[in-house]
């Protein structure tokens, strides 16, 4: 069956359903995955989560899609159709993501590394500091419906679920916005159209030279003296532009893991000035 990006088949569980990765221990391996899977673990029920675990092992789901503000799929259980699940989240709405976008685009290290692919591991901060979530931090954030006879929250076919779009995640970190109302990409095109947009404080138009003008200043550099300040350089700009050593910590680059000590030493820098 068909993962969530619609490639080929994945898992090789029982009737073609996605059949989980990681075999045995917590399932997710990026920082994104783990962090999803971190909060659901922290207010779902421990017992159901085991069960799901093990149906994701099975293999027992097919069909997960991803879809603005919804998750779908379909799981095995003991009746001989497949049980429909959907994990809801509110999302975010456009007047939101519209000022996500603006301020990502403003932030040149978030922007490069986005429209090379990458998820930086700060960007959870840059929603958090608009009052938005990236992900459901209570039950009360994560709607999940299943058509099965269980009442609990999650039952084991929306737990299975839940695991199997961790490691969804970790395959495309994007789908993680795309859960969130905006598409991979709508996302970067509107991060280009925002660095294409920015204006050059020292750009001037060119004027012919004639005599009338010989005795009086340029208004061109009229114009450049006018003009506001150069904006400063974003913070942890060197490591965007440097060659990245070949260094990890605790299996992070060594670029991640500086970036958010220039971001402070920025936001410092501003206090005292």
């Amino acid at each position: 069956m068909d993962g969530p990006d619609g490639g080929g088949p994945e898992g090789g569980g029982p009737d073609g359903g996605i059949r989980a990765r990681n075999r045995r221990g917590s399932i997710g391996e990026r920082w994104w995955s783990r962090r999803f899977i971190d909060l659901v673990e922290s207010f779902a029920d421990k017992g159901r989560l085991a069960r799901g675990r093990t149906y994701a092992r099975k293999g027992n789901v097919t069909d997960l899609k991803v879809a603005p503000h919804e998750v779908t799929a379909k799981v095995r259980g003991s009746a001989p159709d497949p049980y429909d699940v959907t994990l809801g989240i509110h999302g975010i709405d456009a007047a939101g993501w519209r000022a996500v976008e603006r301020e990502l685009a403003s932030r040149a290290l978030f922007r490069a590394r986005l429209l090379a692919g990458e998820m930086p591991p700060e960007i959870e901060w840059v929603f958090a500091e608009m009052g938005l979530a990236l992900f459901p931090g209570t039950a009360a954030d994560l709607h999940l419906m299943c058509d099965c006879p269980d009442w609990g929250d999650p039952c084991k076919h929306a737990a299975a679920v839940l695991y199997l779009l961790a490691e969804a995640f970790d395959d495309d970190p994007f789908l993680i916005l795309a859960w969130n109302g905006r598409g991979r990409d709508a996302l970067l095109a509107a991060l280009r159209r925002g660095s294409a947009t920015e204006p050059d404080p020292l750009e001037m138009d060119d004027e012919p030279l004639t005599a009338d003008g010989f005795w009086t200043a340029p208004s061109g550099l009229a114009r450049l003296r006018e003009r506001p300040a150069a904006p400063p350089v974003p913070p942890g700009f060197v490591l965007r532009v440097a060659a990245p050593p070949p260094v990890k910590v605790r299996r992070r680059p060594l670029t991640d893991v500086l970036a958010p000590a220039y971001e402070a030493l920025a936001e410092e820098s501003g206090d005292d000035g």
